[in-house]
């Protein structure tokens, strides 16, 4: 079987490599480059029309004809070079996509540019405390007085909330109207008085997440998305981006990190990777890592043919596959530190993906892992909707 992508795609490869040596050299690839040094490659990356290609140039984009197979040159490029592909996931990964689908104009040209340039950050207002996977439930309210929303509530694992400059959250304006029906989609400024940000300090020592407490928060009426009650909706537009997370590429970098850990440690006086059990183990490991970069594939293939069905439950499955072969990854990673883990180096990064002293910090991925069973929805809702709406199975039980 040949999966290269042709001659054409070939040169176009060369092409993004040599632009990423030079706009991105050597000397910048580390955590200390500045957010200047970030935006500029960004800027010089739309320019060259590698980066936000479906998005018009009067948003901030490229504008340049769709074709995934560049666009995944481009990611895998990008990658390899540690070069920024976005400044914000929140931003760029969900509320750009979802304000080019149901956003009004005016949103999209004020919005849409400076996120794309990472001079906005985002947040994403979704969740409350009685509000996690059955997020219709949430309780936080916006009422509508003159021309201005006014916001009350409560929203918990808030990422990025202290450094944010705008959130776009799930708001109930219709006290009246059935459980999915009375909730609305709204935009508000972070920087204003009635907000309290406030740190969630997580398992691995990190304060990625924040809650985030709303009094008397003005927002003003147009900016809605989408129209008023219309919110489950969007959302539901918005979850389809979040959920394109992981993928085969980030669990090949994840197993390659593994290999070298296991030929690295030692145990019973020989290299782990000796070892029959742990080669055991990693032979498991590789052939999930393999299933996993043939869907990714397959995903592309069904992107380059328009095929929308086939994208979207694939989306949905490698959700599902990906947080659970990450979590046997760092959980083998973390097994082969034995009692070096007690004292092992802890890194403040919520990736969970950085290095310490050319080693990777496994304790920290390991617990971080954990939450690829519960971030862009849990793994049994991840299931249900799987079963439901990909293989048209009878929709499970339900309370009430």
């Amino acid at each position: 079987m040949d999966l290269s992508y042709g001659a054409e795609y070939d040169e176009f490869r060369q092409e993004v490599r040599a632009f990423a040596d030079s706009a991105w050299p050597e000397t910048a690839r580390s955590d200390t480059a500045s957010p200047e040094e970030r935006q500029a490659f960004i800027r010089s990356a739309v320019d060259r029309g590698y980066l936000y290609r479906s998005i018009p140039r009067r948003y901030g984009g490229s504008e340049r004809p769709f074709d995934p197979l560049r666009e995944e040159i481009v990611s895998e490029e990008f990658d390899a070079a540690l070069a920024p592909y976005h400044l914000g996931p929140q931003g760029v990964g969900m509320i750009v996509p979802t304000l080019l689908e149901c956003g009004a104009d005016w949103q999209k040209e004020r919005f849409i540019p400076r996120t794309l340039t990472g001079e906005s950050i985002w947040c994403q207002g979704y969740s409350e405390p009685g509000a996690g996977s059955d997020l219709a439930s949430l309780r936080s309210t916006a009422r509508l007085e003159g021309d201005t929303w006014v916001i009350d509530g409560h929203k918990v694992w808030t990422s990025d909330a202290a450094d944010a400059h705008y959130m776009f959250g799930l708001f109930r304006t219709e006290a009246d109207a059935p459980k999915h029906g009375g909730i609305s989609y709204l935009l508000l400024e972070m920087n204003q008085p009635g907000i309290d940000v406030r740190p969630l300090r997580q398992i691995t020592g990190a304060t990625h997440f924040y809650e985030v407490f709303l009094e008397d928060v003005r927002t003003p009426a147009d900016w809605m998305v989408g129209e008023r009650g219309q919110g489950w909706q969007i959302t539901r537009v918005n979850l389809k981006h979040e959920r394109n997370l992981g993928g085969g590429r980030r669990l090949r970098a994840q197993f390659e990190a593994l290999l070298a850990t296991a030929r690295r440690a030692t145990l019973g006086g020989r290299p782990a990777i000796e070892d029959p059990h742990i080669r055991q183990r990693l032979a498991e490991i590789y052939g999930y890592v393999r299933c996993g970069e043939a869907t990714s594939l397959r995903r592309l293939s069904a992107m380059a043919q328009g095929d929308e069905s086939a994208v979207s439950l694939s989306l949905l499955v490698a959700k599902l596959f990906g947080s659970n072969v990450a979590e046997r990854i760092t959980e083998l990673g973390y097994d082969l530190l034995g009692a070096e883990g007690l004292h092992a180096p802890r890194i403040s990064s919520w990736q969970g993906m950085e290095l310490s002293g050319g080693q990777v910090d496994w304790v920290d991925q390991y617990l971080f892992a954990l939450a690829g069973r519960i971030a862009a929805g849990s793994s049994n809702i991840q299931r249900n909707v799987i079963g439901e709406r990909g293989l048209g199975l009878p929709r499970d039980l339900r309370a009430g």
